[in-house]
């Protein structure tokens, strides 16, 4: 956890820590040392412009400046109040530069903190600018993140403006505490003293504790000890900040002071603004910037974030577990490695011992090469072994961190940096890609030695690989395999240390009835989603292997249910360009007063399905309408003209259903603002049937109709419509009017 309460300038833990505008922290001090300060007739250009002077010594050593530079940063950036600021919001003022965008790298000297980050050094003014010429506006300060190099303008305000990380601030201080108690507790265990002296170092290859005079004299650094690492004596486990619970810290109630709103001294945060991620008091939304923003329950905001934090360490914490057993399969793999190495070196031995002179010059070219296959192995073990060792301790750092975080009670403080830290232990989780955790070598030497060809063959003599076999069976990744409305996903694996090459994967799925499968997708992924499948039916799947070998068995059959009902959205990527969609592509208008065309997201060709459309906005009695069509339906006309859709255009008094451009079945009753228009399409029946606020319209609209159909509707900008799907098919209705003849 230690490396997360760094300062990613000096490399020391945080002093008086500051949240930048990135969610990134670093220390006051810090903050004052990487400053830059800028005329305001300068801020649009870009910020190695500004200055091509040499840098001072100041500058220079900015990642370990002393009192004077610290002092120096500091009074210019007291002086904001006289220079103005700048004026404007503090927010229009950030700008994101990237390492290359920024030039760094090509004119202004890096500076590199102990943790291995660039700095950017103060910038100084050029030669004779001391003074600044009468008409320039005033100047301005800016901050760049030396970990993401975003560059953040200071308001009037200057270093005061961000917020203090009070509960990253109370974490530092109980890792210290703890720590300085664990070292005091630490002992020597080589001492001839009663009591022993406290260790001042501990050797990570002899697990001892040395004191300083007994490490000069018992494990001195040359010789044999000359590779071993010596490092600070652990932290005491009941410690806080040392693995233990962290006892100690105070919760909001205890002795800890309630913090107070930035803005208003007098007042405690209340409200959490969802608008700006920050905790906000009552004046704050009565008055300040926040009165018209989104604001919840501090408390429940508070709750709502540890859940969410909670939720995510889970999936790391899992991950984690299977990392510490992975690691322990690698160890187990290297003495496998090591065994069958011997096992083959001495087969061979046998083998060519047992042939004639002349087999030995071959016999230590056959050695040669299975040494370096078992090298070859071994290396890519220790790779693997060590390259998940880091990441695992980066993960195990993270998490003691989180839980430290978790611990506090303060919500205000829990809440400024709980979105950032949500999304690193999401990105830690998700660092564990498909197949970290399988070994990429297998213990095995698939190597064999043919020792029966002729005499005159001897030179000739070489190692000839195993036999490939046909793939075992894959293996089924339930937790992933899942269903969407009419889509289906699955996905697989091989089994782990499997020897056997797979050049790709056959997916096979029923036709949702219990019929023959059929191929759905060969290649060489294991993920698969199948899309256009039927609502409301039960399909199986299973799945095989192939090389060149032949195919090899299939895997267990698993079982997918589609949704009984469809749950859709209008396309955005079909409609006519003139349509404009909102809410989730849940609402649609159009800025046409022309009738334009809009498609759903699903597609029927059997079942029974039923939606509705909520008049939101009834204009100069237009004539909307709706029903179904094919995918190719002319989208620049009214929704029924031609061959492809099936539809009732409706106005303010009656409404008729169209196809082909055909009109029939008049029916009195329209639509206004507020009224709902219900479409019922049975593929099993082969009709569509219309309602408006839940009365049936006309008879049922069209028969015989068979195919692939999408929800469908066309509307100008008089007209506007909300969709509500999954909804249940009508069950009773209410009799239909009869159409005018």
């Amino acid at each position: 956890m230690e490396e997360e309460l760094k300062c990613p300038v000096c490399g020391s833990l945080f002093r008086e820590p500051i949240i930048l505008p990135c969610s990134h922290n670093v220390c006051l001090p810090c903050a004052r040392t990487i400053a830059v300060q800028t005329p305001e007739s300068e801020q649009h250009l870009p910020p190695l412009l500004h200055s091509r002077g040499p840098a001072p010594p100041a500058a220079a050593a900015a990642p370990g400046a002393g009192p004077g530079a610290a002092a120096g940063s500091a009074a210019c950036l007291d002086s904001e109040s006289a220079a103005g600021g700048g004026g404007g919001d503090h927010a229009d003022k950030l700008s994101l530069h990237s390492e290359t965008d920024s030039g760094y790298g090509s004119y202004t000297p890096s500076l590199k903190s102990p943790n291995g980050v660039r700095v950017l050094p103060l910038v100084p003014a050029p030669p004779g600018a001391a003074a600044a010429p009468r008409g320039a506006g005033p100047a301005s300060s800016s901050l760049t993140c030396p970990q993401c190099h975003r560059s953040a303008s200071l308001d009037q305000r200057g270093l005061r403006g961000f917020q203090r990380n009070r509960l990253l601030e109370a974490i530092v201080q109980r890792y210290q505490q703890g720590r300085a108690a664990a070292a005091a507790a630490a002992k020597c265990q080589l001492c001839d003293r009663s009591p022993p002296e406290p260790a001042a170092v501990l050797c990570e290859q002899c697990e001892v504790l040395y004191c300083a005079a007994c490490q000069l004299r018992c494990h001195p650094a040359r010789g044999p000890f000359a590779k071993h690492r010596l490092v600070p004596p652990p932290a005491h486990p009941g410690a806080p900040g040392g693995g233990g619970d962290g006892g100690g810290g105070k919760g909001a109630g205890g002795g800890r002071k309630l913090p107070t709103c930035a803005e208003h001294d007098l007042e405690n945060y209340s409200m959490y603004c969802v608008s700006c991620r920050s905790p906000v008091c009552y004046q704050c939304l009565e008055e300040g910037k926040h009165n018209k923003h989104d604001v919840k329950a501090l408390g429940a905001m508070w709750k709502q974030h540890k859940a969410q934090l909670s939720q995510a360490l889970n999936g790391v914490s899992d991950k984690a577990k299977e990392a510490k057993e992975f690691l322990v399969q690698l160890k187990n793999l290297l003495q496998q490695i090591q065994e069958n190495g011997l096992d083959y070196e001495a087969c061979l031995v046998a083998q060519c011992d047992a042939l004639v002179d002349a087999l030995t010059r071959q016999k230590a070219k056959l050695l040669t090469k299975v040494t370096k296959e078992r090298e070859h192995k071994l290396k890519v073990v220790w790779d693997q072994i060590n390259h998940c060792t880091l990441k695992l301790r980066q993960s195990t750092g993270l998490m003691e961190y989180c839980l430290e975080v978790i611990k506090e009670n303060d919500p205000s403080g829990f809440l400024q940096i709980s979105d950032a830290l949500i999304k690193r232990v999401q990105v830690s989780q998700e660092q564990w890609v498909k197949g970290a955790l399988e070994p990429k070598v297998s213990a095995e030497f698939d190597l064999t030695l043919d020792s029966e060809p002729l005499l005159q063959s001897i030179h000739q003599l070489d190692f000839i690989q195993m036999k490939c076999r046909v793939p075992p069976v894959p293996l089924l990744q339930l937790e992933k395999c899942c269903t969407r409305n009419n889509s289906v996903t699955l996905a697989w694996r091989m089994p782990p240390l499997s020897h056997n090459p797979v050049e790709g994967y056959i997916l096979e799925l029923d036709d949702g009835d219990g019929g023959q499968f059929r191929e759905v997708y060969v290649g060489k992924e294991t993920l698969c989603t199948i899309d256009g499948l039927h609502f409301n039916s039960t399909y199986n799947a299973r799945v095989k292997a192939f090389n060149s070998s032949g195919v090899g068995p299939y895997s267990k059959t698993v079982i997918l249910q589609t949704s009984d009902v469809a749950w859709f959205t209008f396309d955005p990527s079909s409609a006519h360009r003139d349509i404009v969609l909102s809410n989730d592509n849940q609402t649609a208008t159009c800025n046409s007063y022309d009738d334009r065309v809009v498609l759903g997201t699903a597609a029927f060709s059997k079942g029974v399905h039923y939606w509705e459309l909520h008049v939101d906005r009834y204009d100069n009695h237009p004539d909307p309408a709706f029903g179904i069509a094919r995918i190719n339906v002319v989208k620049d006309m009214m929704l029924g003209k031609d061959d492809k859709a099936w539809a009732m255009y409706v106005d303010n008094n009656r409404s008729w259903f169209m196809h082909c451009n055909s009109h029939t079945n008049r029916t009195e009753g329209g639509v206004s603002k507020g009224a709902t228009v219900g479409v019922l399409l049975d593929l099993n029946k082969h009709n569509l049937t219309f309602y408006i606020n839940g009365q049936q319209q006309g008879p049922p609209a069209f028969e015989n109709i068979e195919g692939v159909f999408m929800p469908a509707l066309s509307l100008n900008r008089n007209v506007q419509v909300t969709l509500h799907t999954g909804l249940e098919v009508p069950q009773s209705v209410k009799q239909p009017k009869l159409p005018n003849n």
